[in-house]
């Protein structure tokens, strides 16, 4: 391979710009937390296991939210769809409005999904593994709910975008 190079000479910047060029579902992982809706946008998501039922996101171990989110019994992930850009991109705005005008269900547990997302899962933590600048967390899934076929949302070289079909 011409102009490789070590991952002493690894650019931050490029480095980010290569991890982009792989396109990423995108969900939102919530919960009602002390009376309060706590959630995030995650473009890290992916299955892992069948037997047990796992998921997994990454988080940056500098977010201000998961130290919160964490604390809830369950958390809520939702598979956006391609309509809810605005929704995701609410979901990395200002914590005290990430929730206006969106409709959710709070399960007893008190996780949150959204609406009108593609799929919603309602988890337990099963783990979290530092890595790096992030955590990896592993989720158990104990409920899914599967209402939507349309596209979902993409992340894709720093924008949202949607699958053509």
């Amino acid at each position: 391979m011409t102009g490789l190079v070590t991952n002493q000479d690894l650019d931050p910047v490029e480095l980010r710009r290569a991890f982009g060029i792989f396109p990423s579902g995108v969900v939102a992982v919530a919960a009602q937390v002390d009376e309060v809706l706590v959630g995030l946008a995650a473009s890290s998501f992916t299955s892992v296991s069948i037997d047990p039922p796992l998921v997994s996101f990454s988080i940056a171990r500098t977010s201000k939210t998961w130290p919160d989110l964490r604390r809830s019994s369950h958390v809520g992930v939702t598979v956006l769809a391609a309509t809810q850009h605005a929704e995701c991109r609410q979901l990395a705005g200002e914590p005290e409005r990430r929730f206006d005008g969106v409709p959710i269900r709070v399960s007893d547990d008190g996780a949150v999904t959204l609406d009108d997302g593609l799929a919603r899962f309602d988890c337990t933590i099963h783990s979290e593994v530092e890595a790096g600048d992030h955590v990896v967390v592993f989720l158990e899934l104990h409920a899914v709910d599967q209402s939507d076929t349309s596209s979902p949302l993409v992340f894709h070289r720093s924008v949202f975008s949607q699958l053509a079909v």
